[in-house]
């Protein structure tokens, strides 16, 4: 029997009210996320790509419920965390936790390093301040910076570093998931493989599940196992890594991987730009969310929208042009 994933999002819904009051109604919806689902295993890295205000970043919020969802279903460990209240959420939230995309505004600069990282563990009254410091200067080693650091300000380190701190500080409840919400796309290229190197590390050391949130593809094929590609609000393609680059089933996806420049001048051009911008959340188009930029398009995309079935073992799809063969 396959062993039940840690985390299952159903039919994930969210619509943010635009306009309106205390006693008004709102004049409009802009529909950010409309019906997503997908798993996460233990132990794995589950990535999310798309262009900027595709979605992804909600959809990570809500898992935590940093974001109430509109509708939906999201089970942590078999257990309907929508369902529960405060309190119980609370206990929760332990098992959960994110790293943000700023290093520098996600940190407190009022704050020591001591105090960021052990924060999580204040609400525990058993740990005395000794304690928590102790566990702070261990995880600060885990993350490559000294236990000396500990009585520095934010304002003192280098984003990297801002940004290890934000590791230290979300592993400190000992997590079981963890959101990395772009964690490396404000920093330099080569502080991102180092950053990446340590996520890596650190999973094997913990057993940590990611959900990776990232508009760089090559970042996201390196570090995650299975990755899913939004646009406009809805997973489009959801593939393992292997197939994700080599057999890309969705015009969308053909698109964004084309779009990958190649450190090699002589390879040929075989870029496939996306035409148009993308449609307005707030009046998104009927049917295929895609047609109005798909090359593809034919009578069927602007009537009905696909659903995200299967194209091949465990690789996902919602294209009417799927038909088993990919794109040529």
């Amino acid at each position: 029997m396959p062993e039940a994933p840690l985390l299952q999002v159903t039919d994930l819904v969210k619509h943010f009210p635009l306009g309106g009051g205390v006693l008004a109604r709102p004049h409009a919806w802009v529909q950010a996320v409309n019906g997503v689902s997908f798993t996460v295993g233990r132990g794995e890295s589950f990535g999310l790509v798309g262009e900027s205000g595709c979605g992804k970043t909600t959809v990570g919020r809500m898992v935590l419920r940093l974001i109430e969802p509109t509708d939906g279903r999201i089970e942590f460990d078999g257990l309907d965390i929508l369902r529960m209240s405060h309190r119980e959420f609370t206990g929760m939230r332990r098992r959960m936790q994110i790293i943000f995309q700023d290093p520098y505004s996600s940190l407190d600069p009022r704050m020591t390093v001591e105090q960021i990282v052990s924060e999580p563990l204040r609400v525990d009254r058993r740990i005395g301040r000794r304690e928590r410091s102790d566990i702070a200067a261990g995880l600060l080693d885990k993350v490559g910076l000294r236990a000396a650091d500990l009585d520095k300000f934010p304002h003192e380190f280098s984003g990297g570093q801002r940004q290890r701190i934000g590791i230290a500080r979300a592993l400190c409840a000992r997590p079981e998931l963890i959101v990395a919400d772009e964690p490396v796309s404000a920093l330099d290229v080569s502080i991102q493989a180092q950053v990446i190197n340590l996520l890596q590390d650190l999973q094997q050391e913990f057993g940590l599940s990611y959900i990776f949130i990232s508009h760089d593809l090559s970042v996201v094929e390196h570090i995650c196992s299975r990755i899913a590609v939004m646009y406009l609000g809805s997973i489009v393609e959801l593939a393992s890594a292997e197939r994700f680059s080599s057999e890309p089933r969705h015009p969308y996806t053909a698109a964004l991987l084309t779009a990958v420049p190649l450190p090699d001048p002589h390879h040929p051009n075989t870029a496939m730009p996306l035409e148009g911008d993308v449609p307005n959340p707030i009046d998104p188009p009927s049917g295929c969310p895609f047609h109005p930029r798909c090359r593809y398009v034919f009578d069927r995309c602007p009537i009905e929208k696909p659903p995200l079935v299967s194209a091949a073992d465990g690789h996902l799809v919602a294209c009417w042009l799927n038909d088993g063969r990919g794109l040529e």
